[in-house]
């Protein structure tokens, strides 16, 4: 499957965000889809995902402030991102585990399909 990641752009601090992963030619319904962030000279860390039944986890950074959903055509995953920092600046993917896994995984190598990204720069 492939995916997209959009919705990325230049905030200020304390604003928000909408970000959305979309499947061509697929419903993301079928999979559990997490979205990682990147900063330059580190490992992609988790952000959040959600799972086939809807059960979703969120990072320590993330916690309180992101919400992860589905759209009520279950075809595109959205991130909801509130009260943006600086430090959340980074690029944004959204990622895919196998069809045939159902559990939520927080390790980026536990997803098989990827976007190619979206930066989202929160000034201050």
């Amino acid at each position: 499957v492939q995916l997209q990641a959009s919705g990325g752009g230049l905030v200020q601090a304390g604003d928000s965000l909408n970000l959305s992963c979309a499947a061509s030619g697929r419903t993301l319904r079928d999979y559990v889809t997490a979205w990682f962030r990147q900063t330059p000279g580190k490992e992609r860390e988790f952000v959040a995902a959600i799972s086939h039944g809807g059960s979703t986890a969120y990072g320590d950074s993330s916690k309180g402030r992101y919400t992860i959903s589905r759209d009520n055509a279950e075809s595109t995953v959205l991130l909801q991102m509130n009260s943006l920092r600086p430090e959340d600046t980074a690029v944004y993917f959204c990622a895919a585990r196998n069809p045939s896994l159902t559990v939520i995984h927080r390790s980026a190598r536990a997803y098989t399909y990827w976007g190619q990204g979206t930066l989202v720069t929160v000034s201050s």
